[in-house]
């Protein structure tokens, strides 16, 4: 079977002159909680589009804040978006049970405005609790978690006993709390009291500790992140300086997951009948060194870079080396006519800080997806620039 896939990189990028169908009257409703985050803002943009499967779609978007305004270039696609905090379960129920009626495939991506992802299997439950009464049509349930699902929560890594990698979907529940397990339990609970079970899909897509993509508010945006950093070096025209990451991330073999492949993940599981009720890792399907992909940020932005300098190096934590670079980030955006925002805002140095200093190389197995059908990658460094350029593109760094 040839499975539909957007494109090699920027899935949402291609038919933009060709606009809309006149009218069209829509097959299948999607409705995508945390649609401003990295994997939403994909979603978001891919589902619109004249050729998705399960298609033609009519998408809902929420999350907390408004929808960005129109960017130059323009966003692709076309969603209608919905202002509403899930962690408020009466707001929640009044904004999501009255368009519940028609929708039939719910993707819930996360809150990524909020930094406490303990946090999500509330506002999970929540959105369940709203849609799943009011939703006749409901075919579909897609939860996204996180490589939390097999090494524990962030600040666990390395303090507890984890699974060697590389991961595969089968492998049992780690014996410590984790708000993924809490995620799947609330939809497991949810689906067999409310909905009864019917067509559901759950668990991963599990990322690997990387996800490149667009976003302007997510908390875990690596490549926002860095790209904020790499702006910095250069308007103080110091290199950019890998201090914050050890041996392993420098030397070692990473991966990561593309945000369009994931949503072009997500929706092939939700249209294929051979993926249901299953759950799948999902990574671009290619290793590479952060030793090279340094350099590449540093090409990018035109800096010059000093790599890994050994632990008694001059290493510098982020968080430590960004402390106070606020005014110089407001003169990096006036002076380039940016979209207004506030360092800690497009900067998680906490976040890049963790992923450069974990203690091993966390590979994840796309045998299971490819064995049930889906073929999809990506190159990691081609997406790697593709999502730098769609940065500079919408302003958001220079």
């Amino acid at each position: 079977m040839r499975w539909w896939w957007a494109g090699a990189v920027g899935a949402a990028r291609k038919k933009i002159d060709d606009g809309p169908p006149a009218a069209p009257k829509f097959q299948s409703v999607g409705l995508i909680i945390g649609d401003i985050g990295l994997v939403g803002n994909s979603l978001a943009e891919i589902l619109p589009l004249s050729d998705t499967p399960g298609g033609p779609w009519k998408v809902y978007g929420v999350s907390r804040g408004p929808k960005p305004p129109p960017s130059d270039p323009p966003t692709f696609g076309s969603f209608d978006h919905v202002a509403c905090d899930v962690s408020n379960l009466d707001r929640t129920l009044e904004k999501l049970s009255p368009l519940a009626a028609d929708v039939t495939h719910l993707f819930y991506v996360g809150d990524d405005e909020e930094s406490d992802p303990t946090a999500n299997s509330s506002m999970f439950r929540n959105v369940l609790e709203a849609v799943l009464p009011s939703a006749p049509n409901l075919q579909h349930i897609c939860l996204l978690t996180g490589l939390e699902h097999y090494l524990g929560p962030l600040e666990a890594w390395g303090k507890i006993p984890a699974h060697d990698p590389p991961f595969r979907e089968d492998l049992p529940r780690l014996d410590a709390p984790n708000y993924c397990y809490d995620l799947e339990d609330v939809l497991l609970e949810s689906v067999k009291d409310e909905w009864g079970g019917r067509g559901t899909w759950f668990g991963p897509p599990a990322p690997p500790h990387s996800i490149f993509g667009f976003s302007t508010k997510c908390s875990m945006n690596l490549i926002g992140t860095l790209c904020v950093y790499a702006s910095i070096c250069r308007k103080e025209k110091v290199p950019m300086r890998y201090g914050p990451g050890n041996r392993v991330q420098w030397e070692g073999f990473s991966e990561a997951s593309d945000a369009d492949l994931v949503a072009e993940h997500q929706i092939w599981a939700a249209v294929d009948p051979y993926a249901k009720n299953e759950a799948f890792n999902c990574n671009n399907g290619d290793v590479f060194k952060w030793k090279h992909m340094w350099k590449v940020l540093a090409e990018q932005f035109g800096v010059e870079f000093v790599g890994y300098e050994g632990e008694d190096g001059e290493r510098a934590r982020l968080a430590d080396a960004m402390k106070g670079k606020e005014e110089v980030w407001e003169e990096i955006v006036r002076e380039n006519e940016l979209v207004p925002t506030k360092l800690e805002v497009v900067g998680n140095w906490e976040f890049v800080d963790t992923m450069l200093n974990a203690e091993d190389s966390y590979l994840s197995s796309m045998n299971k997806s490819k064995e049930h059908g889906f073929l999809g990658f990506r190159n990691s460094v081609s997406s790697f620039i593709s999502w730098i350029d769609k940065a500079k593109a919408f302003k958001i760094v220079p």
